[in-house]
């Protein structure tokens, strides 16, 4: 006589089966968001023309070292933030949020902004990808900043577009703690005025 499997059994087996399958993928997914890459959405246009309202990136998280996902700390460095990197790092002013610039200043850099133009060691900052859209010259940081030397374990951040982006200017600059990744690539855009996707902004790389 054949012995029949016991029909409680074989349920008990299938649901442990789905059970373990689902917390490895949690925990695939938690490993991957907290130490390898992390997708963000762009909620202001102070990143145009690079980025644009609406635009889904993708920031590498490893890029820069291995990091302690409670204190920022970095467990394992792999090399620091560079000029014209973008990045994403927690507001200064609310660590709850999260921000997007472009680097303009490591530690030990003398930046300057008179007329409109950065200067950074007393040369003229090149950036491609910024723009100043307000013709207008303003008394403000925004336009006129005092020399001011990047103190270390830090970076000086500014958006790309110069006349509307709240950054280093107005509030200082940014520890390398706070900083969680590196910008590399835009996976989605969507143009919520016309309801559209931007179908040609779709994998491009992040200047």
């Amino acid at each position: 006589m054949f012995k029949k499997t016991p029909v409680k059994t074989v349920e008990k087996s299938v649901v442990r089966e789905y059970a373990e399958a689902i917390i490895i993928a949690l925990l695939l997914a938690f490993f991957i968001r907290t130490f390898v890459v992390q997708a963000f959405k762009i909620p202001s246009g102070s990143m145009i023309p690079t980025l644009l309202i609406g635009d889904h990136i993708l920031v590498n998280k490893f890029g820069y070292g291995v990091k302690n996902p409670l204190s920022g700390a970095t467990w394992f460095a792999v090399g620091d933030p560079q000029r014209h990197d973008v990045i994403v790092f927690k507001y200064p002013e609310n660590p709850s949020q999260d921000f997007i610039k472009r680097v303009v200043g490591v530690a030990g850099d003398r930046i300057e902004i008179a007329g409109k133009k950065v200067f950074v060691n007393g040369e003229t900052f090149v950036e491609p990808n910024a723009v100043n859209l307000d013709t207008e010259v303003l008394p403000s940081p925004r336009d006129n900043m005092e020399p001011i030397t990047v103190p270390p374990d830090s970076v000086f951040v500014m958006g790309d577009n110069r006349d509307n982006s709240h950054d280093s200017r107005f509030w200082g600059v940014v520890d390398l703690k706070a900083i969680r990744g590196k910008a590399f690539m835009l996976y989605w855009s969507w143009d919520s005025e016309n309801f559209t996707v931007r179908w040609n902004r779709l994998g491009k790389i992040i200047p």
